[in-house]
């Protein structure tokens, strides 16, 4: 394949969830690829203090965007000299310019950028889909000879994968008690977090806080909720038949509990308890309500429906499974912002996850189809 492919984005890591396996994919196959930063990323948050400092951050995110695309055989990359945070506030007609001199340069047959909701509505997302979008029509309606033959969107449908489920079913699997290293809780509420946003899942993410005995799951209550301990300890008790209370183990950091009623779909079948305080990741599958009771005859365990599946409108869903691992590790090359490790995830979920990418074709006018190059 000799066909030229160049991504527009706001900031570096953005490419990795907009397209990483499609850049995997067809560098792979003898594209030459490019991706655009409109600027450093140097008003993002740091995740790692030890990798970045706010002085430092924009070169190391320079630094990690070409990391990230040399795990995903992309050579070509740039970052352009634009406020992180300010896309929007800039005289749309510059960034235009700045857009068709690289569309000129590099003369891409296809362009992917951010969809006009820019994902999930980042004013620099949005602003960064506006200028690509109106280089690429342009150069197209002055049948100008750089004008690239394709545009996309990337796209981000509803997903039902429940994160807390398909962890759920994991943890019952393992052959011995799952305990995570000390950083695993930090990392597992990033990666929960950013597949919430992205609607790669549609579990509703929260970090909770439980003092002292606080009864956090009930014996006999339906399984709603998978919980991680952040920080503490908690007790697993358990009522007997005679009416006696059992403590059956202490759990703590970097420990699961919730995962068997989860799995199997069935009642609760201990009560743990905070023991002095304790702080969980919690993953429903909706947003807690106000009136939901509690106890073994709640119908829901306080928790309402979870988010369904929305109709998608992309018209071109490409199968990049044989590079969820490559997108999986440019993930991780953003370390300022994602210090996840590249084994933290089961590989089915992350299949489930970024199996597929989703995209709608802008230019020209497009029949549903399976690629981003045509045949």
């Amino acid at each position: 394949m000799a066909g030229r492919l160049l991504g527009v984005f706001a900031h570096p890591d953005d490419e990795v969830f907009c397209m990483g396996g499609c850049l995997a994919k067809y560098s792979r196959a003898g594209a030459s690829a490019m991706v655009l930063s409109l600027t450093r990323g140097e008003a993002g948050q740091i995740r790692d203090a030890g990798v970045a400092t706010r002085r430092t951050l924009g070169a190391v995110r320079e630094g990690e965007l070409a990391a990230a695309c040399a795990e995903l055989g992309v050579a070509a990359t740039r970052c352009l000299d634009h406020r992180d945070g300010t896309l929007a506030s800039i005289e749309p007609e510059l960034l235009v310019k700045d857009v068709i001199d690289v569309i000129r340069e590099f003369r891409p047959d296809v362009v992917v950028t951010f969809g006009s909701d820019g994902a999930y509505g980042h004013p620099d997302h949005v602003a960064a889909s506006a200028a690509a979008t109106t280089a690429v029509l342009r150069l197209a309606g002055e049948d100008d000879p750089s004008a690239p033959a394709r545009l996309y969107h990337s796209h981000f449908p509803r997903s039902r994968v429940l994160l807390g489920e398909r962890l759920a079913q994991w943890l019952v699997r393992l052959a011995e008690q799952f305990r995570g290293p000390a950083d695993f809780g930090h990392a597992l509420t990033l990666f929960a977090e950013e597949s919430s946003t992205l609607r790669y899942a549609s579990d509703h993410i929260d970090v909770q806080w439980y003092p002292d005995g606080l009864c956090i799951v009930e014996q006999g209550e339906p399984a709603s909720s998978l919980y991680l301990i952040l920080s503490g300890e908690v007790d697993v008790m358990q009522e007997r038949l005679d009416g006696s209370v059992v403590r059956l183990r202490t759990m703590t950091s970097g420990q699961f509990f919730g995962e068997l009623g989860l799995a199997g779909d069935r009642k609760r079948t201990a009560t743990v308890v905070a023991r002095g305080s304790a702080t969980c990741l919690v993953l429903a599958p909706g947003e807690p309500s106000a009136f939901g009771g509690r106890g073994e005859g709640a119908v829901l365990a306080g928790f309402g429906a979870a988010a369904q599946e929305g109709a998608s409108d992309a018209t071109t869903v490409v199968d990049v499974r044989e590079f969820v691992e490559r997108k999986a590790a440019a993930i991780a090359a953003h370390r300022s912002q994602f210090p996840i490790p590249v084994d933290l995830v089961p590989h089915d979920l992350l299949m489930d996850l970024y199996g597929t990418e989703h995209f709608v074709r802008l230019h020209p006018p497009p029949p549903v189809e399976s690629e981003l190059f045509p045949p």
